[in-house]
């Protein structure tokens, strides 16, 4: 079970720093927004066009980075949306069989269904042709836009990330109920210092 714990943490660990990408890529998404409305009205006082589609496109893509880096985090942290006011008032195995049955049998599956499903697009959106050869990346429609197939390949890597993470939070929730409470306290403190 030891070997199991670290390796879900390595896990949190680069689920961490997936976080920490994710919160700093908010800063620069409101930088671009901030850009794209200076340069669309400074232009029009100057008569100068300053905005691009290159930059409106930048600013949903690194929206839509925020999320797809995010997802693990949030499982991580335990930090998505409850709504269940009976889970609040049990005890912690009882949430770690609920969480573990959910994990198992609701989230890693969607995850590995996420990543079957969105893999012939993504390929298709890199420009794989039916035939087996290679064409075209798949580009934005609009004029200087920018192209799709990596942000498409995002959605895989969030699909991935999510499933290792629900890996990491398996092994914690089988460690809490064999009676690791160092577990519980860990994940107690998590929760916390998220909160705070």
């Amino acid at each position: 079970m030891r070997i199991l714990l670290r390796m879900a943490h390595a896990i949190d660990a680069l689920t961490e720093w997936l976080g920490t990408i994710s919160a700093l890529l908010v800063l620069v998404t409101i930088a671009v927004g901030f850009y794209n409305v200076v340069a669309r009205y400074l232009g029009r006082y100057i008569g100068v066009n300053l905005a691009s589609n290159i930059y409106i496109e930048a600013q949903w893509y690194l929206y839509s980075l925020t999320f797809f880096l995010g997802f693990a985090y949030i499982l991580k942290h335990d930090i998505n949306v409850r709504v269940d006011f009976l889970y609040a008032n049990w005890s912690p195995k009882t949430q770690a069989w609920i969480n573990l049955l959910g994990t198992l049998l609701i989230l890693m599956p969607f995850c590995i269904l996420g990543i079957w499903v969105t893999w012939n697009p993504v390929l298709s959106s890199w420009g794989r042709l039916p035939n087996g050869a290679w064409g075209n990346w798949e580009m934005s429609p609009d004029p200087n836009g920018l192209p799709r197939a990596p942000l498409k390949s995002m959605i895989i890597v969030a699909f991935g990330t999510l499933l290792l993470q629900s890996v990491a939070q398996l092994t914690k929730y089988i460690a809490i109920l064999r009676g690791h409470d160092e577990i519980m306290t860990e994940l107690a403190a998590e929760v916390e210092e998220i909160v705070a």
